[in-house]
């Protein structure tokens, strides 16, 4: 008993002791916990001498947990900065006029002995802001696009990282991320792609001169003034909220768990089916309305011209309004 009634007195005097002499070493470093990291640094410029920058010209980058962002060169050269462990060090060469950017990851099973509170980086330094496709392929970072950078393709691939888009796309923009969101605004894109399993996606002043596709498993979609022949959008729990969206074609809007919410927005045909959630909101012209709900309340307006609105849901109410 003795014996416990010390342990009683010891313990909480050396968890104090270990608490001052964490921040006594935390005061020493101004509190910067990089300092604390086990994995040694280094920062690499790779200086683009090969013909690399033009119209035509492709960017390939495999990463792993590195963020990666673009800038304007601003002394007319090409360039590739990474900050990076020095044991898993990218290569970046030029084949075909292609600047491929690649991680050659030499640590071995006593490397992964440690901690670092630092992430490595990546930014891509352009003469031009007009490029030809962008290929991302990555595991845990995030991707920043800056604005006023063209490309003819994107194709961004994430296991766990957010995606902002700032750029314009001839072609198609096709982002995929399976924990993360993806943030596009501002561009222009011949069609859109754009998936995530477990995140958020947040689409505004968008102009598409095709289709936008939008895949969300887990997570809500926010669209605001959007401009697309067609908008073809599925999802499993989380709410689609569409402002000033407008379709040429078609919206065509499917939901399991989620409210759909429309406010000033329209297209030639609308069909929207969820199982459990709302249908309210605003659109911009009159529409005949096929509107089926088996518990919940409908309130449409009455039209005798105009494109089929066929909303179907098994549990919510359907209340629509013209603007």
């Amino acid at each position: 008993m003795n014996k416990m009634k010390k342990w009683l007195i010891v313990a909480p005097v050396l968890i104090l002791a270990g608490c001052l002499i964490f921040g006594g070493v935390m005061m020493a470093l101004n509190w910067d916990f990089s300092k604390l990291s086990t994995v040694r640094y280094v920062t690499t410029e790779h200086k683009i001498t090969e013909d690399f920058g033009s119209i035509s010209g492709n960017i390939s980058i495999t990463a792993d947990t590195a963020d990666i962002t673009f800038a304007k060169s601003d002394n007319g050269t090409c360039k590739v900065v990474c900050f990076e462990d020095e044991k898993a060090k990218h290569t970046v060469t030029v084949t075909e006029n292609t600047l491929n950017i690649k991680l050659e990851d030499q640590r071995t099973w006593k490397d992964w002995i440690g901690f670092s509170f630092r992430t490595p980086t990546i930014t891509v330094y352009l003469p031009l802001e007009v490029c030809g496709s962008l290929c991302i392929t990555g595991s845990t970072g995030d991707i920043t696009i800056p604005k006023n950078f063209l490309f003819t393709d994107v194709d961004i691939s994430l296991s766990t990282g957010d995606v902002e888009f700032n750029g314009w796309v001839t072609n198609l923009l096709k982002i995929k991320t399976s924990t993360g969101d993806i943030d596009a605004e501002n561009i222009h894109a011949g069609a859109l792609d754009l998936t995530v399993s477990t995140g958020e996606i947040e689409l505004s002043h968008v102009t598409c001169a095709g289709d936008v596709n939008i895949q969300v498993t887990t997570g809500k979609a926010e669209l605001e003034d959007v401009k697309c022949v067609n908008l073809l959008t599925t999802g499993d729990t989380g709410d689609l909220s569409m402002e000033n969206v407008v379709a040429s074609g078609k919206f065509t809007i499917s939901r399991s768990t989620g409210d759909v919410k429309f406010d000033g927005c329209d297209a030639e045909e609308i069909f929207v089916k969820t199982d459990t959630g709302n249908v309210t909101g605003s659109l911009l012209t009159d529409k005949i309305y096929i509107a089926k709900t088996d518990t919940g309340n409908v309130i449409v307006p009455s039209a005798t011209q105009g494109g089929k609105c066929e909303i179907t849901t098994d549990t919510g109410d359907i209340k629509i309004r013209i603007q």
